[in-house]
C-alpha cells in the first residue's frame, strides 16, 4: 500500500519540484488515439493533470495526500480526490489514458497492476515516468550533492528510492507495445533555490522526523553554495519514461 511521505511538504513541493518537458507530451500524446478520460496517478500538486486537461475530456487526478492537492491548480475539467494508486472509486473500463510521475517506484505493484487492467478501457495507454539527480556541470559539485544523496541522507530514503536510480528497470511493466524515451529538464537555478529542492526530498523529510526537525540540507548548505558560485548555474535533470497499452 502507498504511504504519505509528503504531506508536511507539500507548499515546499509545489514550488520548487520539476514540472516535466513538452517533448515528454509530444512523445506520450500521439499514441493514446481516445481523448476523453485520463487518470493521472499520484497526482502530487497536480503538474501532469494540469497539461492532460488541455487534451482530454475530463482529467481524474488523484493522490493519498490531501496537502498535495490543496496545492493544485483548479480546472473545470479536472477532478482531484484522495485515493491510492492500489484502490480507487473509478468504473471499470473507464480511461484511455493512466499516467503516473515520479511515483511508481512507491506502490504496491501487483495491487497498482490489478487496479490499472480494471480502470482501463479498449487500448488504454499506461504511462509511467521519473526523473534522476541532476547533473550541475561541475564534478565537484555533482559529487558533494551525490555524497549528500548517497551518505548524509542515504540511510533515510526509503527502499523503493532505488528504482528511480535504475530507472525502473528492476519494476515489472507487463503491457504491450511497450515504448521507451528519454528525455531533459533543464532549469537555471540560484543556490539558494536548488538548496530548497533537496528540501522536498522524502529523504530529507525523513531526517527531520528523526532528528527533532532538524534540516540535513544545513550540513552542505555553506559547501554547496560556495561551490555554485553567484548567481544561477544550469542543472540537468535525465528524464526517463515508458508507456504501454494494457
Amino acid at each position: 500500500m502507498s504511504l504519505d511521505r509528503f504531506s508536511e511538504q507539500a507548499a515546499q513541493y509545489a514550488r520548487y519540484r520539476l514540472s516535466y518537458p513538452p517533448e515528454l507530451y509530444a512523445w506520450l500524446l500521439p499514441q493514446v488515439p481516445n481523448r476523453l478520460r485520463a487518470w493521472d496517478c499520484a497526482t502530487g500538486n497536480g503538474q501532469v493533470a494540469t497539461v492532460l486537461a488541455d487534451h482530454f475530456r475530463d482529467v481524474e487526478a488523484t493522490d493519498l495526500s490531501a496537502n498535495q492537492l490543496a496545492e493544485a491548480e483548479e480546472r473545470p475539467n479536472i477532478h482531484y480526490q484522495v485515493a491510492t494508486a492500489e484502490h480507487t472509486p473509478f468504473p471499470d473500463d473507464y480511461f484511455d489514458l493512466i499516467t503516473v510521475g515520479q511515483a511508481v517506484h512507491w506502490f504496491d505493484q501487483e495491487a497498482y497492476h490489478r487496479e490499472v487492467r480494471r480502470v482501463a478501457g479498449p487500448g488504454t495507454v499506461l504511462a509511467e515516468w521519473g526523473y534522476g539527480l541532476g547533473q550541475t556541470g561541475s564534478a565537484e559539485l555533482d559529487a558533494l550533492i551525490r555524497h549528500f544523496h548517497d551518505e548524509v541522507v542515504g540511510s533515510y530514503w526509503d527502499a523503493n528510492r532505488w528504482h528511480v536510480l535504475d530507472e525502473y528497470a528492476r519494476l515489472q511493466f507487463p503491457f504491450a507495445r511497450v515504448r521507451t524515451a528519454r528525455f531533459e529538464v533543464r532549469r537555471q537555478w540560484s543556490a539558494a533555490w536548488y538548496l530548497d529542492y533537496l528540501r522536498t526530498w522524502s529523504a530529507v523529510a525523513n531526517y527531520g522526523r528523526q532528528h527533532d526537525n532538524a534540516d540535513a540540507v544545513l550540513l552542505i548548505a555553506d559547501e554547496l553554495t560556495r561551490q555554485w558560485g553567484v548567481g544561477e548555474r544550469e542543472i540537468v535533470f535525465p528524464v526517463f519514461a515508458r508507456a504501454g497499452v494494457v
